[in-house]
C-alpha cells in the first residue's frame, strides 16, 4: 500500500504525512520554499515538480526509502476536531471553490435534498441558518464515516487518526507531531531537525488559505455550533483524534490542546 498522502522534499531534508484542514497548503509551501528559495506559484497541491509526493508514481520509491531508512524526519500536524470539521463545512459545502463551482459537483445539491442543508449562495450574500445547516452537514458527515452512505467519507472530514495511522501501519514512524494552533513553534522544531538548501523565517511566512473569501464567514462561536447531539456525533467518530492528540472535547469552545501528545501513544494506538 504505501505511503499515500506522503509529500517529501527534493533535497530528502524532511518527510510530511498531509492531513487535511490542518495547515497542509501552508506546510507544502513551506516545504517547497525549504528546497528552492521560493514558494510555488498557485496552490501548491497542484504541484508537479518540485515536491516529492505519493500520488506522482516517480516520487514513490524515493519517499519509500527514505521513509524505510529513516534518512529524513518525519512529521505531521493536527487540528482540533471541532474547528476542523467547521472549516470543512465552510469551505467545501458553505463555500465556492477556486474553479468557480461547488466542491464535487453534484455533493451540495444531494446534501439539500437528503439532508434539508441550505448553503445559500452568492447571490444572496450566502445568508442561511449556518448552526441548523452544519448540524445537519456533520449527521452526513457521521454517516459517511460510520456507515460509507450515501457515499464514501471525503478525506477533509474523515477522521484525522485514519490519515496519520495509514503511514504508521505501512512501516513508517513519526518523529514530530505538532498543533496547528501552535504552528510556528512546532514547524520550527521540524525545520531545527532538517538540513535545508534555504533558511525559512517563518515569523514571514504568509499563510496559505486557498479558500479564503469565497463563501460565508462563520458567524457565531465555535461553541454555538455544538449541541449535545453535535458533540455526541463528534465523539461518535472523532474520539480518537481527541484523545490521542489531546484535545478538549467537553468544551468545544476551547481550541488548545490540554497536553502534550506522546508519540510512542500514537504509534502504539493508532499503528494497529
Amino acid at each position: 500500500m504505501g505511503f499515500p498522502g506522503t509529500w517529501m522534499t527534493e533535497s530528502e531534508s524532511m518527510v510530511y504525512r498531509v492531513v487535511p484542514k490542518c495547515a497542509c497548503s501552508t506546510i507544502g509551501q513551506i516545504m517547497f520554499y525549504s528546497d528552492h528559495g521560493r514558494y510555488f506559484e498557485g496552490d501548491i497541491h497542484d504541484s508537479t515538480e518540485g515536491l516529492h509526493k505519493w500520488s506522482q508514481e516517480a516520487s514513490q520509491p524515493l519517499i519509500a526509502t527514505a521513509v524505510t531508512a529513516r534518512r529524513a524526519p518525519v512529521f505531521t500536524c493536527v487540528r482540533n476536531p471541532y474547528t476542523r470539521i467547521l472549516s470543512s463545512f465552510f469551505d467545501k459545502i458553505a463555500g465556492i471553490q477556486r474553479n468557480g463551482r461547488r466542491y464535487r459537483g453534484n455533493l451540495v445539491p444531494m446534501l439539500v435534498q437528503k439532508y434539508g442543508v441550505d448553503v445559500g449562495s452568492p447571490e444572496n450574500g450566502f445568508e442561511f441558518d449556518q448552526i441548523r445547516s452544519f448540524r445537519r452537514f456533520l449527521l452526513f458527515a457521521r454517516d459517511t464515516i460510520r456507515f460509507r452512505k450515501p457515499m464514501e467519507p471525503d478525506i477533509h472530514w474523515s477522521a484525522m487518526a485514519g490519515h496519520v495511522s495509514t503511514f504508521i501501519v505501512n512501516g513508517g514512524r513519526y518523529d514530530r507531531i505538532f498543533w496547528t494552533e501552535d504552528f510556528n513553534a512546532g514547524m520550527a522544531q521540524v525545520l531545527a531537525a532538517a538540513s535545508t538548501p534555504h533558511p525559512v523565517d517563518l515569523a514571514r511566512v504568509p499563510r496559505f488559505n486557498e479558500s479564503e473569501g469565497h463563501g460565508p464567514r462563520r458567524a457565531h462561536p465555535v461553541e454555538d455550533y455544538f449541541d449535545d447531539l453535535s458533540m455526541h456525533l463528534m465523539w461518535e467518530v472523532y474520539r480518537k483524534d481527541f484523545q490521542v492528540f489531546r484535545y478538549d472535547f467537553d468544551n468545544p469552545g476551547n481550541k488548545m490542546p490540554t497536553g502534550e501528545i506522546d508519540l510512542d501513544e500514537v504509534h502504539r494506538k493508532l499503528g494497529k
